[in-house]
């Protein structure tokens, strides 16, 4: 057993798919992420990625891991770069967990460092945010319904409920022991009033991934284009405008290095957050008249999402460490949007 992972057991599975034959080889675990496991292996010549949750599974872990697998079978086919599925478990039984194998992607991603064509370029770099941007606006074109997603996402009121939904989660880490409460979070409070002033009153549904930013995605090795985008695990079908202010919200705003959030080096030549909004305008016909309200969204939403871990990091439920470092990175946020707002 490697990780949580029972080598034997998904060896006979494989055999029951042909999808190869004799032993495993080549083991290797991956990071990239730190929610679940990532193995790569060789079998019969071929490689594989293996996907699975943590080994302790959280309330969602099978449900979220069959949706991934789900949708990176609908984007077969499509001009979406994103890892092949090769196939897919959904019963729990074969490893204790539903899981998926999917391609190896040859490529890097920019927060390990960047190789040198990439850190000796700033037009390199400066292609590296477009390349981004025209992976998401590919996947906001593609017409879920033909892809068989019409029951992936719930649509109505799609962006009435964005605060409240988030709201509640923020009210929920009461249960947490030790944490001092949202007072620490500057702003929380105005923005999501500004949020609910300004919401847009129409949106045109579509795939959005959820978490996108360059953290998620890899990169050719050999040019500044997009290998795949990777870590499916917030997809659904919403307003994918979302990923545009999520890319925003997260983008790096000076080349000097922070202790949380996507730290890329050298910066210098990436696209400015106004070049990546222009460039996707272009490349959807959706009216991007209310983007900075995209942006706060993401930074309220994933402010508070991150608030959780520090919660429970205040309870004991997760290292200190981390939890300090990520509601850092949750009052960045809530700075970066008040200065939009105000």
């Amino acid at each position: 057993m490697d990780a949580g992972v029972d080598l034997q057991a998904l060896a006979g599975w494989m055999d029951a798919q042909g999808l190869g034959g004799g032993p495993l080889e080549d083991v290797t675990l991956l990071g990239g992420g730190t929610q679940n496991i990532l193995m790569r292996f060789s079998r019969a010549g071929r490689t594989y990625v293996l996907r699975r949750p943590p080994p302790h599974l959280r309330a969602n872990s099978n449900e979220t891991m069959r949706r991934e697998a789900r949708m990176l079978a609908a984007l077969k086919g499509t001009d979406v770069p994103h890892p092949g599925l090769i196939a897919s478990c959904p019963d729990e039984d074969v490893l204790g967990a539903a899981f998926y194998l999917m391609e190896s992607i040859e490529g890097f991603n920019p927060t390990t460092g960047l190789p040198p064509l990439h850190a000796g370029s700033e037009a390199a770099r400066h292609r590296m945010g477009l390349a981004m941007v025209e992976g998401i606006a590919a996947l906001g074109a593609l017409d879920y319904r033909a892809l068989g997603l019409s029951d992936f996402g719930k649509v109505d009121n799609y962006l009435e409920r964005q605060v409240a939904r988030w709201k509640s989660q923020l009210d929920s880490y009461g249960q947490y022991a030790g944490w001092p409460g949202p007072g620490g979070i500057p702003g929380v409070d105005e923005v999501a009033a500004w949020l609910e002033r300004h919401r847009p009153s129409t949106f045109q549904p579509g795939i959005i991934h959820g978490d996108f930013h360059l953290s998620n995605v890899m990169f050719r090795k050999d040019a500044p284009e997009l290998a795949a985008i990777v870590d499916w695990e917030l997809t659904t079908i919403g307003d994918p405008l979302l990923d545009l202010g999520w890319l925003l919200a997260t983008w790096q705003e000076s080349e000097a290095p922070r202790d949380f959030g996507v730290n890329i080096q050298p910066w210098r030549g990436f696209a400015t957050p106004q070049e990546l909004v222009e460039h996707y305008r272009p490349r959807t016909h959706r009216d991007m008249a209310a983007i900075d309200w995209y942006a706060v969204l993401a930074c309220y939403k994933l402010g508070l999402i991150l608030e959780g871990t520090f919660a429970r990091a205040c309870a004991g439920q997760a290292p200190k460490e981390t939890g300090d470092r990520l509601h850092a990175h949750t009052v960045s946020l809530f700075e970066r949007a008040l200065r939009w707002i105000r």
